[in-house]
């Protein structure tokens, strides 16, 4: 065993590593990531023996290969992000029905906030619809316990459990004691038995849904009664002491638990300074939410008058409560966020919850003086800082490239999930709609029926298009709909952190893979029109859009250069002064954060406007703003050499339309971000 420095995320990985997993597969998505990733350097290192993992295609054929490696009896692991669930959720369904025989974990991280999501949902409530028990730890400590008990869970009852943290979980670092290697647990010699339980037909479900409802029951008196599980919920009491059996009672699950913990100190050391004394309380964290372990809600409930709930995201536990209290016709009142006493969306924190405890426990305010004791430690609030994207993106030049090739046309542009939804900022604001991953590409297809007078163009990334945007490109051909698709192919999955997809060939169990060509899966199902264009290259990318836009029926434009994280930069553009006019359309036009402004700066041609100015920190030297320059003020000699000599610049792409050797090397090493 080795003392290591983990984050949260690396920490479930060695958790379940340790639990004997064989076969680990899922979709990147923040803030899960970081997981299948360290099992794949851990199995390339050598110190992770006998696992098999992937990223797959997507969610959904990641959970039905781990059904099926399940069904041996194989201990499986399946990652996600909360809305990737959603795309799983047709196998998850029937799952839950069919059963399992090896251990099958789903850890699917929720983000409060939203951080990095188009979604606040809670996994707790998807876990309740789909009737599968669901662990909610509220640190990574926790959770790494918690990993190791739902493989236990799962075979017992023979069912998927889903292992929930959050975002502040699943990137907080700790010390972890883990095994310097790991042996996964070998399949039973048995293998695969036939069985007509594996086959999902009306009359089985029927069976399954009332053995599910008996194993939900039991679950939950395991949760509340057999010390493994039961310790998830711990219960303790505080206060005054000598006032008996507390009135109080606080309720907190997931990571809010730990905030409550730290903010109770904070309120009772207040308190302590004023003399002030803080009345009995009782505080249980939840850590099982589904099944709701009844039995202990009834211990904690005993003698309670208020209770006060603190959770992420949804009023999951506020709910539990308020239906056992009229069930046992029990006396409290619970206040939450139903009642407007805690937040009702986005992430908890420390302060707002220590303001919350003292108002509820009635020592908000100091008792001589009347004053509000202040909990709020923050500062002035930070200045705001968009999203915007990277100085030399590639995308840039796309979303550029099909505004200039539109010109006043009437237009929809659709947008998908990924680093490209940026594409809706200002000054470039060449996206319309956003709803979820591959969606851009089927509403373009809406919205053509609907407006045909208009051009209709959608914007997927390479791994989105594997990922989810196939069936709408099937559905274009099939149906005739009159779309243009501009697929920005950068080489990798980059905003989730540069993993690898079909279309780089590189797989996480070290063999390289011929790359899945998305030309050749466009001719295939019958698009007329397939162009490429780099995307920074102005004149040609204009060019190509036009070509696309032009023709009637489903057509593509393949933007294709790498994510700047996968290259070298170049040498930085810089600016004439002499030349610069300060007519700011390097800056109006493409907004690339790596150019800025200087109203002092003088020349013989900006006079008193001022004059642009190229951060050499943030310049990659991707040459796009010396294109847009009309008075050629923006200089990149090396690009403009390079211009036009095939596959010259940094990260140029292959045949197959892929990235170079650049990535393939990044991605070898395991050096995911």
């Amino acid at each position: 065993m080795t003392k290591k420095l983990l984050m949260g995320n690396e920490a479930f990985a060695h958790a379940a590593l340790e639990a004997g997993v064989r076969v680990v597969a899922g979709y990147p998505g923040t803030p899960s990531s970081e997981l299948i990733e360290t099992v794949a350097k851990l199995h390339a290192s050598g110190a992770a023996r006998g696992v098999h993992v992937e990223w797959s295609t997507n969610e959904k054929s990641a959970l039905e290969l781990l059904a099926g490696a399940s069904y041996t009896g194989a201990r499986c692991l399946f990652t996600c992000k909360q809305v990737g669930l959603n795309v799983a959720s047709d196998p998850l369904m029937s799952l839950n029905y069919v059963g399992v025989k090896g251990g099958t974990v789903l850890f699917v991280a929720d983000d409060p906030g939203p951080i990095s999501s188009q979604t606040e949902q809670d996994t707790r409530r998807f876990a309740a619809f789909a009737k599968m028990p669901v662990l909610d730890p509220s640190t990574p400590d926790e959770g790494f316990a918690m990993m190791r008990a739902a493989f236990d869970l799962s075979e017992r009852y023979h069912t998927p459990v889903i292992v929930r943290p959050t975002t502040r979980i699943n990137h907080a670092s700790t010390f972890f004691e883990v095994a310097d290697a790991t042996d996964a647990r070998p399949v039973p010699d048995e293998g695969f038995e036939r069985d007509p339980k594996w086959i999902i037909f009306p009359r089985r479900a029927y069976q399954a849904h009332g053995e599910i409802n008996e194993r939900l029951a039991q679950i939950a008196r395991d949760f509340a009664h057999e010390p493994a599980l039961a310790a998830f919920n711990p219960m303790v009491e505080g206060g005054a002491t000598s006032e008996g059996t507390p009135r109080l009672g606080i309720v907190a699950g997931g990571v809010s638990a730990a905030y409550a913990r730290e903010a109770l100190r904070m309120v009772e050391t207040r308190a302590a300074e004023h003399g002030i004394e803080v009345p009995a309380y009782r505080f249980w964290q939840v850590g099982t939410p589904f099944p709701f372990p009844e039995d202990a809600a009834a211990r904690f409930a005993e003698g309670l008058e208020q209770v006060l709930v603190l959770e992420e995201l949804d009023h999951v536990l506020e709910d539990e409560l308020l239906k056992h209290a009229g069930r046992a016709h029990a006396p409290y009142q619970v206040k939450g966020k139903l009642t407007g006493d805690a937040r009702d969306r986005g992430e908890n924190d420390v302060d707002d919850v220590a303001a919350r405890l003292a108002r509820f426990l009635g020592v908000a305010e100091a008792a001589a003086a009347g004053e509000p004791l202040a909990y709020d430690t923050a500062d002035d609030p930070l200045p705001v800082r968009p999203p915007v994207l990277c100085a030399g993106c590639p995308h840039r030049g796309s979303f550029y490239a099909v505004k200039r090739a539109l010109g006043k046309a009437p237009a929809v542009l659709c947008g998908d999930i990924g680093c490209y939804t940026l594409g809706n900022a200002m000054p470039l604001d060449a996206v319309d709609t956003c709803l979820c991953m591959g969606a851009g590409i089927t509403m373009a297809q809406g919205f053509a029926v609907a407006e045909p007078h208009k051009k209709h163009v959608s914007f997927v990334g390479d791994s989105t298009f594997f990922a989810s945007g196939l069936p709408g490109i099937v559905n274009a051909v099939y149906n005739g709909h009159d779309i243009t698709v501009c697929v920005l192919d950068n080489a990798t999955t980059a905003m989730t952190g540069s993993q690898p997809h079909p279309g780089t060939g590189v797989t996480l169990m070290g063999p390289k893979r011929e790359p899945v060509s998305i030309e050749r899966v466009l001719e295939a199902v019958g698009f007329g029109c397939i162009v490429h264009a780099d995307p920074l290259d102005l004149e040609g990318s204009v060019a190509a859009a036009k070509e696309a836009l032009d023709y009637e029926g489903p057509s593509a434009v393949l933007f294709e250069s790498p994510c700047v994280q996968l290259v070298k930069p170049g040498a930085p553009a810089t600016v004439d002064a002499d030349a610069c006019t300060g007519c700011k359309k390097c800056i109006t036009e493409i907004g690339c954060p790596g150019i800025g402004f200087d109203a002092d700066a003088r020349g013989p041609k900006s006079r008193e406007r001022g004059q642009a100015f190229v951060d050499a920190s943030l310049c990659n030297g991707c040459g796009l703003c010396t294109q847009v320059c009309p008075f050629d003020a923006l200089c990149h000699p090396e690009r403009s050499a390079q211009r036009g000599v095939e596959g010259s610049r940094p990260g140029s792409f292959d045949s197959g339309g892929n990235a170079a050797s650049a990535q393939d090397d990044k991605l070898e090493r395991g050096s995911h971000a």
